[in-house]
């Protein structure tokens, strides 16, 4: 049994998530493939898949082993492109990138076509979520994250700050008046946003006189997403602090209004986090540039 093309034909199983599926991207019989993740599984001696009625999945072997034939499969494929000469060449294979939703879809998505048309032979598999996922697990190459970073075992690309708003609707202030300090906002009805891992509501903080100041504040509603955040303090629900990116539109027609100016929310960090050793991939760098490149023409995304 040639045990890469075996790593090789499971890996594809595993993201088609189907045995017909893989067979026909890798133009085999259905039956070459089972019989090639039956003798894996025997040469192993333990059972990988395990197939439904309705879907296939694996089994905690089998999740461990697909993660360690990842990082393999990659470490060959480098190891071959600079052998043979294409390390000079230009980056190709498949790269795997995780974006936060809302940051994904706004900043990011908008723009991929240029890194395509720019790397044509990148095969590029991105995936939009705002749940903090481990990159080991899921196989990715790298992760964008907003906010401090939180494991010491990958390294972090600083990239740049994300400057957050305090803003309403001009129907919320009508109603309400317009707070002159963060100290009045015991006044005030608020959009907050909570935690989806602990469901408690974040407190806002503000930079006053070079200090960060915290303070909870009352809720309108709560919400644990940055769009629907948006949503409602567009309906005049309330103040809300949201990321200026997000709201630019808005403040640019006078649907949203800038509070506070002068005692901002603090800015936080931007940076794509990726395992050690990764950064040695040509795909991984040339996205990691690209996407430094797109964050510093952005005003609002830097510090």
């Amino acid at each position: 049994m040639d045990r890469l093309k075996a790593m090789q034909t499971f890996v594809r199983i595993v993201e088609a998530n189907s045995y017909t599926k893989a067979a026909e991207t890798l133009d085999l019989p259905r039956a070459a493939l089972t019989a090639t993740i039956k003798k894996l599984e025997a040469f192993l001696g333990t059972q990988l898949l395990q197939r439904t009625t309705r879907r296939l999945s694996l089994t905690p072997d089998g999740a461990d082993y697909f993660r360690k034939c990842l990082e393999i499969l990659q470490a060959v494929e480098d190891a071959e492109s600079t052998y043979r000469g294409q390390g000079a060449g230009p980056p190709r294979g498949k790269l795997r990138v995780e974006l936060p939703g809302t940051f994904g879809r706004n900043v990011v998505m908008p723009h991929i076509a240029d890194f395509c048309r720019r790397y044509p032979e990148i095969d590029l598999v991105v995936s939009l979520s705002d749940r903090v996922r481990d990159l080991t697990e899921e196989g990715a190459d790298c992760a964008l994250r907003i906010g401090a970073l939180q494991d010491s075992s990958m390294i972090g690309r600083p990239l740049g700050s994300m400057r957050f708003v305090t803003c309403a609707a001009p129907s919320y202030l009508q109603q309400h008046g317009v707070p002159q300090a963060w100290t009045d906002l015991g006044e005030h009805r608020c959009v907050s946003h909570f935690s989806g891992r602990t469901g408690r509501p974040f407190d806002w903080d503000f930079v006053v006189d070079g200090r960060v100041v915290t303070t909870e504040v009352r809720s309108a509603i709560a919400v644990n997403d940055a769009e629907a955040s948006v949503s409602c303090v567009l309906q005049g629900m309330g103040l809300a602090q949201i990321a200026r990116y997000q709201v630019r539109p808005h403040l640019t027609s006078g649907a949203l209004v800038e509070v506070l100016a002068t005692t901002p929310p603090t800015p936080m960090p931007v940076s794509l986090l990726y395992p050690q050793g990764r950064m040695a991939s040509p795909r991984l760098r040339v996205f990691a540039e690209w996407l430094a490149e797109l964050v510093r023409q952005d005003a609002d995304l830097q510090s």
